[in-house]
C-alpha cells in the first residue's frame, strides 16, 4: 500500500514530468491539456490534423517513463525526443 505522503510525492513527480513534456510539445506547435484525476494524463493535439494522443508518466524501475497510446514508451530523460516523436506521430 502507498502512503498518502508517498502518493502525493508520486503525483507531484508525475505532474512535473508531464509539465516538462507539455512545454516541449507546445514549442513544436502542438496543443496540450492535463486531464484525469490529479492531472495524471497529458492530452496532446495537432491543431491542423486534429490527431491526438494521451500520455502518462509512470514509475519504471529506478526512474520514470512516458507511455502513450499506440504502444509508445520512452524514458522521461528523453523529453525532447519524445516531443519530436509525438509531433511526427500526429502529423
Amino acid at each position: 500500500m502507498v502512503s498518502a505522503t508517498g502518493g502525493r510525492e508520486i503525483a507531484d513527480v508525475r505532474r512535473h514530468h508531464l509539465a516538462a513534456l507539455a512545454y516541449e510539445v507546445e514549442a513544436r506547435g502542438l496543443h496540450w491539456r492535463l486531464a484525469g484525476p490529479g492531472d495524471a494524463v497529458l492530452g496532446v493535439l495537432h491543431p491542423r490534423t486534429r490527431r491526438h494522443v494521451m500520455v502518462v508518466a509512470m514509475p519504471a524501475g529506478a526512474g520514470w517513463s512516458y507511455l502513450w497510446t499506440g504502444g509508445g514508451a520512452a524514458d522521461v530523460a528523453a523529453v525532447s525526443q519524445v516531443a519530436d516523436r509525438l509531433a511526427r506521430l500526429l502529423t
